[in-house]
C-alpha cells in the first residue's frame, strides 16, 4: 500500500492549484456545470490523497486499502483530476470528460473508474454507503478507514442522519465524514433552505466526534485526517468551512456558478489566477 506524508503544505497548494485549473478546464471543454462545487472541495481532496489514505494506483482493489467515498457526486470533476494525478488513470483520459462512450461521466459510475468506490450524486446516499464498508471492515478486523465527503446541502437528508445514528451505535471509529460547508446548495444559502446551525452540535448529539477547521487551510486538514481514527470508538465529523468557487476571485461565494459553465475570456482569467509561481 502507499501513502504519501512526508509532502509539504506548500506542495499540497501547488497540487491544488493545478487540479483547480484543470477542473475548470474541463468544465469550460465539456460544457458542463458544477464548476463552485468542485472547486469547493480540491483542498479537502488533496490533503485526503496526498497526507492520509492508503491506497495503491497499481492495484486499487486492493482488500486493506483505505476507501474514499464522494457522496457529492456533482463534483467529481474534482475527484477524477485527483485520482488521475495519484496515477489512478492516464491524465490524458481527463479530455474525455462528460463525452458519449467516456469512463468519466458527468456523475460518477462505480466499477468503471479505477480508484471510484462508489456511484453518487444523488445526494445523501454516500455516509450510508460508507458505513456500511466501515463496518464490514470492522467486522473483518481491517486496519482500513473509511472517509465520505458530503455537501452540508445533503444534511437536509433523512438518510444522511440515519446513518449518523447508526456509525455511533456500531463503534465505527474507522468512519470519517467530511462536510464540505460552503454554505450554498442549488437553490439558496444552505441555511436558508434547511435550518443546518448549530451543525457541530447535532452531530454530537448524535454521538460523533466532531471538529471545526478552516477547509482550505492544508495544515489543519493534514493534521486532523491523521489523528483519525483516535481510539475513542465513535465516528469523526469535520465541518470544513469552505468557499464555493475557490480560488478564482470572480466566481468565489457567488452561487451562480453552480450551473454556470465559464465563457472563454472567464476560463482564461481563470486559469491566469492559477498560474503558479
Amino acid at each position: 500500500m502507499m501513502s504519501v506524508n512526508d509532502i509539504s503544505m506548500k506542495q499540497l497548494e501547488v497540487i491544488a492549484a493545478k487540479i483547480r485549473r484543470e477542473v475548470v478546464r474541463m468544465s469550460h471543454d465539456s460544457r458542463t456545470p458544477h464548476l463552485g462545487s468542485s472547486l469547493s472541495v480540491v483542498d479537502i481532496l488533496t490533503a485526503v490523497y496526498w497526507t492520509c489514505l492508503s491506497i495503491d494506483p497499481l492495484n486499487p482493489d486492493a482488500e486493506e486499502r483505505d476507501k474514499f467515498i464522494l457522496s457529492k457526486g456533482h463534483a467529481v470533476s474534482a475527484l477524477y483530476v485527483t485520482l488521475a494525478f495519484r496515477g489512478f488513470f492516464p491524465e490524458e483520459t481527463l479530455s474525455t470528460f462528460a463525452e458519449n462512450g467516456t469512463i468519466l461521466g458527468e456523475h460518477p459510475l462505480a466499477g468503471r473508474v479505477p480508484g471510484l468506490e462508489a456511484a453518487t450524486g444523488s445526494l445523501g446516499h454516500g455516509l450510508s454507503m460508507g458505513a456500511g464498508i466501515a463496518l464490514a471492515d470492522k467486522i473483518l478486523n481491517r486496519s482500513s478507514k473509511t472517509i465520505v465527503v458530503m455537501s452540508d446541502g445533503e444534511c437536509n437528508e433523512g438518510s444522511v442522519w440515519e446513518a449518523a445514528m447508526f456509525a455511533p451505535a456500531h463503534e465505527l471509529e474507522n468512519l470519517m465524514v467530511i462536510i464540505d460547508y460552503n454554505k450554498w446548495q442549488a437553490t439558496g444559502r444552505s441555511n436558508e433552505v434547511m435550518s443546518l446551525d448549530p451543525l457541530p452540535e447535532k452531530w454530537s448529539a448524535f454521538g460523533w466526534t466532531v471538529r471545526e477547521i478552516d477547509g482550505h487551510d492544508m495544515s489543519a486538514l493534514a493534521v486532523n485526517l491523521n489523528s483519525f481514527p483516535d481510539g475513542s470508538g465513535k465516528p469523526l465529523a469535520i465541518i470544513a468551512h469552505t468557499v464555493k468557487g475557490k480560488g478564482i476571485s470572480f466566481m468565489e461565494d457567488d452561487n451562480n456558478w453552480h450551473y454556470r459553465i465559464p465563457s472563454d475570456e472567464e476560463a482564461e482569467e481563470a486559469y491566469k489566477e492559477l498560474t503558479l509561481n
